[in-house]
């Protein structure tokens, strides 16, 4: 038998924040392209777009609305999920904002902010959904869950001008390989994917800056920026069954900008 089902997704259920645009979208859609219904976190609910994408592939998409930078919100975005679904087979936490200044010039609220929506989100969903995971029966793959967290190449650099963003991409580094360590051998694998420079709404301010997006452009051993669609073939690896020995990972998909 070859690998084929073994990227199946079919019968599960993942929850995706960050899902109106961007990588969060593309991984969402790139989900039920093989076969998972999806749940998805947005701040409203007048953003259809990506849900009805995925209703076009015969798969099921629901909302659940929340502003990610209020804690409260956050606090029940998992309850509010499983009132839609009886089970979570799949976290993917995907949202993030940018803000972007000098380090000395940096104020405490946009310090917030970034630390709020990027790390102390993702940690609070994915100990949440850790819990429900923990909780089920293995399923046919011998798992009983896959949580992956989006990171960034600030995970291993600091950057420039991202000081909050490049702490929160580093925390998610270490969550995810503390949660690995804490949940691996209970079948629940939490793994990341850093993303290079990709050509999204978080990035216009570098890419109409014509001197750094070429400075970055040169430098990407690829020779072009990414795209949301470079992001469904890794997600499906991790949240299928072909990664089940596979945790506590951060897998680089940058053109290869990190070996350089």
């Amino acid at each position: 038998m070859g690998l084929g089902s073994a990227f199946n997704l079919e019968g599960r259920t993942a929850l995706v924040t960050g899902a109106t645009r961007g990588i969060g979208s593309g991984v969402a859609v790139g989900l039920a392209e093989n076969g998972a219904d999806v749940v998805l976190v947005q701040r409203d609910h007048s953003n259809l777009k990506t849900k009805q994408s995925i209703e076009k592939l015969g798969r099921k998409a629901y909302i659940v609305a929340a502003d990610l930078s209020k804690r409260e919100d956050v606090k029940k975005v998992v309850a509010e999920a499983l009132s839609l679904v009886p089970r979570i087979h799949i976290l993917v936490n995907c949202a993030g904002i940018q803000r972007r200044r000098a380090a000395e010039e940096f104020t405490d609220q946009d310090w917030d902010d970034v630390i709020q929506v990027n790390l102390s989100t993702s940690w609070t969903i994915s100990r949440d959904v850790g819990a429900h995971m923990l909780k089920q029966e293995l399923d046919h793959t011998g798992c009983r869950g896959k949580i992956i967290n989006i990171g960034s190449v600030c995970c291993f650099q600091g950057g420039i001008n991202v000081p909050a963003y490049a702490a929160a991409k580093g925390g998610i580094l270490t969550l995810t390989k503390a949660l690995s360590n804490q949940w691996s051998s209970r079948g629940v694998n939490v793994n990341g994917i850093a993303p290079g420079y990709i050509a999204t709404d978080m990035n216009e301010a570098l890419i109409a800056d014509q001197d750094r997006s070429k400075q970055i452009l040169e430098r990407i051993p690829a020779g072009r920026w990414g795209i949301t669609d470079d992001f469904k073939g890794p997600v499906v690896f991790l949240a299928s069954g072909a990664s089940n020995y596979v945790s506590g990972e951060m897998l680089c998909v940058d053109g290869g900008w990190m070996g350089r």
